[in-house]
């Protein structure tokens, strides 16, 4: 048999513990609390015993016990394959034969050889009888160090020697797990790409052990993925875990691999006798009758090393200790499929949320060998539908189905994944006679459907099926599809109508309408300008999707309410955190395009360019709703980055039809900055509308066209500079960089000093205020050219970042958060805080933003 590998990596005598090849600061990692007390314990001769499972760092804090002590050290080590011979620890830390056949002459053996210095024995679970007898004789002469695993399988006596002996002289040390921010800070080390969802869950997996930490990060950084089975993780760990597991009794190897299997803390009672093993061994926390695993990623070993029976038998008997709702996963993990589909169907019958029923309902249709009925697949969809999954609605339909109510809800899904054509096409053959549920479910595809096409003729349908159902339809989502008609068309009271068909909806349990009709007030008002009413809409659907599990939904109406702060241009720090937070998560397409959107914005006004470039060049597949935002916030990133080229490219123009519009009147404004920056008429930027550029009646014409007071008001300043003021006022309760941008055109096309210099000097306070650090420095450099030299909070002579604030700051700009920062450096939170107000206070900068964005400036 080869010997074991040791499960704690090596440390440096630099001062900085080494996990794997990549260092954390010894302040981290190991903890200099359990150094300090067990160097004071070795001022004189006694035994200190570092006890802790597989993996959590015993080795890296026995040498660096053996590099600080002065004097020689006689380092050993017992080993798995040999833990049959007497005295071989020892004879391998001092390097002579021993005498091995009693413990009074071994030890005084030991003892004449070590004397002063100290005796560091690795390992000592795999040490033999004589070895163990022998140290607390050796102890009463000598300093000794000695790793204990956990669990382990010295007889009783011998632990409670070793006990004794650490208690009269010496002492008994637990390794604590590794601080989250330590491990993070490993994760990005290892795997610099890794997603903040990808570390927070990979901290959250190897639960405070340093080597599971290495194993998961260089697994992730090879191009593994975290839910992988474990194939490309390290060998060496799984084999440590599994020697240290195969030393639990049987009941505490079985809890362990329950834990393993459910995948989150449980009531003790479903572990049964093993846990009071598992507990005392440091594998499992217990806590108000509640087990959890201190690692998760050690549960997972255990159940990997169940054969295919165990595991089966396992599965069913967790099936009846959970609720339904995971028994139907466990029966179908078991094999047992049918009896997966009645708990899953079942159980799907008294779920509290549309979330839970659907994942339920879509186990039952997916499980093999079952041909799910089609009760059950009608069940499904809907759910999927609801849940904000029309994917899955499409997978459990038949899309040659002659059903019209499977055909209804085929049209729904593709209509939801903007395939309006296909949606109509799908229900064309539902007829007239047809339950009036299915005939309301078919008119309402039909007329949004139109809606895209036609939007006149559909309000003219919309008339028409009023006649039919009535001026209030029962139907919930033909209700909701004639206050889209009227709200895309802009009828009065439209805002009303769709608020009430999502009210309507919600009381009548038609969930998918309700969030549907939610979801259009909050495009339609954003596509209005209308951003704080938005945000506010969506941050209260986002919270009802929120209770009833609907993730899909909850997500998009939260990228939405972030698009809308981030147009608005305020708290732009705050719309970058939580913006990045929601992008690094695992998105439908549309909340991941209007996440991304939302955060280049911010960031690329708050002056952190590179990152908003590489954010929106790393999003792929965009999806079709969302691109005119994306195609805008690209260009907009250009233009601030003094690309004027770039930020209006015709070759790449979009349909303005496609854009709402508010974001087609924003690409207008960027193109009219475009051709401002280039120093050539608005022609050389021709943009959908039409302009010229040569006496300004075609772009006259075009402005007049456009629905949006403030941008048309902007759109006809560029001919007018005196009516920039009238502009930025219709701008300000909308959106504050819109303001200062119009601001900003009055001052740089004034040429009087007279005019010119008070928008500009209004602008830049507003912008220095909203923190949009470009603006602001596009402002400063107007005022320049008018040989403005005002007491700004510029930053003073002298006053030189240090080296940890540059540190700071650069982590800042690259988009981490405080505690990754703190992590990642080795210092406190409230150390973070203070190097950055240090460094923005010495750049004049108002948030942090701008700091990071000044000092990437100052350092190249």
């Amino acid at each position: 048999m080869p010997e074991a590998p040791t499960d704690e990596p090596a440390a440096s005598a630099a001062g900085s513990a080494v996990v794997g090849r990549a260092s954390v600061p010894a302040a981290a990692w190991p903890p200099a609390e359990l150094l300090t007390v067990a160097v004071d314990a070795l001022r004189n001769p006694g035994l200190v015993v570092i006890a802790g499972a597989p993996g959590t760092g015993r080795t890296s804090v026995l040498k660096r016990l053996g590099e600080s002590f002065r004097g020689q050290v006689f380092s050993g080590g017992a080993l798995a394959m040999l833990r049959g011979v007497p005295a071989l620890p020892l004879s391998r830390a001092v390097r002579v034969r021993l005498p091995s056949h009693e413990a009074p002459l071994l030890a005084e053996a030991v003892r004449s050889r070590v004397r002063h210095g100290l005796l560091l024995v690795d390992d000592l679970q795999w040490a033999d009888p004589l070895t163990m007898a022998a140290l607390p004789a050796i102890a009463e002469h000598c300093r000794i160090v000695v790793t204990l695993r956990t669990p382990h399988r010295l007889p009783g006596d011998a632990e409670r020697a070793l006990r004794t002996a650490a208690a009269s002289a010496g002492a008994w040390l637990s390794m604590p797990p590794m601080p989250p921010d330590a491990a993070a800070a490993l994760v990005r080390q290892l795997a610099p790409s890794a997603s903040t969802a990808v570390v927070a869950d990979l901290v959250r997996r190897a639960g405070g052990v340093p080597l599971a930490v290495t194993a998961l990060a260089k697994h992730v950084a090879q191009g593994g993925t975290p839910r992988d089975g474990g194939d490309g993780l390290d060998k060496g760990l799984a084999y440590t875990v599994a020697g240290a597991l195969a030393d639990l009794t049987r009941p505490a190897r079985t809890a362990m691999a329950a834990l393993g299997l459910l995948g989150r803390p449980v009531t003790a009672t479903v572990l049964g006798e093993g846990l009071t093993e598992l507990v005392e061994t440091g594998l499992v926390e217990l806590a108000e009758g509640v087990a959890a695993p201190v690692s998760p990623y050690t549960a997972e070993v255990a159940a990997g090393l169940l054969d295919t029976a165990e595991r089966a038998a396992l599965h069913r008997r967790l099936a009846t200790l959970v609720p339904p709702r995971e028994a139907a996963r466990h029966l179908a993990a078991a094999g047992a499929a049918a009896e997966a589909y009645r708990v899953a169907v079942s159980a799907a019958a008294t779920a509290e949320s549309s979330g839970d029923r659907a994942e339920l309902l879509l186990l039952a249709c997916d499980l093999p060998g079952v041909d799910a009925e089609p009760e059950v697949r009608v069940a499904a969809a809907r759910a999927a539908l609801a849940a904000g999954r029309p994917g899955s609605c499409l997978r459990v339909i038949d899309p040659a189905t002659t059903d019209p109510v499977g055909a209804v809800l085929r049209g729904e899904a593709l209509l939801q994944q903007g395939s309006p054509v296909a949606a109509a096409a799908a229900v064309a053959a539902v007829p007239d006679d047809a339950p009036a549920e299915i005939v309301g479910g078919r008119d309402r595809i039909r007329l949004l459907s139109m809606l895209t096409t036609d939007p006149g003729g559909a309000l003219a349908r919309a008339g028409e099926l009023l006649a039919v159902h009535g001026d209030t339809p029962a139907h919930a989502g033909l209700r909701a599809a004639i206050a889209a008609v009227r709200a895309g068309t802009r009828q009065p009271g439209w805002e009303y109508g769709l608020a009430s068909a999502a009210s309507a909806a919600g009381q009548a349990g038609d969930a998918l309408a309700a969030r549907w009709s939610a979801w259009l007030l909050v495009e339609t008002l954003t596509a209005d300008a209308r951003l704080a009413e938005a945000a506010q809409a969506a941050a209260a659907a986002a919270a009802a999707c929120a209770g009833d599990l609907a993730y899909s939904w909850q997500t998009r109406f939260l990228a939405a309410q972030l698009w809308c702060d981030a147009l608005r241009g305020e708290e732009i720090d705050e719309v970058v955190r939580r913006a990045g937070d929601l992008a690094d998560r695992t998105l439908p397409a549309l909340a991941r395009g209007y996440a991304v959107a939302a955060a280049s914005l911010a960031e690329a006004d708050g002056g952190l360019l590179a990152p908003a470039r590489a954010r929106l060049e790393a999003l792929q597949n965009r999806p079709a709703s969302a691109g005119p935002v994306l195609d805008w916030v690209t260009r907009e990133a250009a233009w601030l980055d003094g690309r004027p080229d770039q930020a209006y490219d015709p070759a790449r123009d979009l349909d303005a039809a496609a854009s709402s519009p508010l974001v087609d009147g924003l690409r207008r404004i960027t193109a009219r900055w475009a051709a401002y920056d280039a120093g050539v008429a608005a022609s050389g930027f021709e943009d959908s509308a039409g302009a010229d550029g040569s006496d300004g009646s075609a772009d006259a014409a075009a402005s007049a066209a456009l629905p949006l007071a403030p941008v048309r008001a902007t759109l006809e300043a560029w001919k007018a500079p005196d009516r920039f003021a009238e502009a930025a006022a219709a701008w300000r309760e909308l959106a504050r960089r819109e303001e200062v941008r119009c601001l900003l055109a009055q001052g740089l096309l004034e040429d009087g000093a007279q005019l010119a210099v008070p928008p500009l000097l209004q602008a830049e306070r507003l912008a220095e205020e909203a923190g949009l650090v470009v603006l602001l420095g596009r402002a400063r450099r107007a005022l320049r050219r008018h040989s403005i030299r005002r007491d700004t909070r510029g930053r003073r002579a002298g006053d030189e970042l240090t080296d940890r604030e540059r540190d700071v700051l650069r982590l800042v700009a690259n988009g981490e958060p405080t505690r990754r920062i703190a992590g990642q450096l080795g210092i406190s939170r409230e150390t973070v805080e203070t190097h950055i107000r240090s460094g923005m206070r010495k750049l004049g900068a108002r948030t942090r933003t701008e700091a990071a964005a000044l000092a990437i400036e100052e350092l190249g």
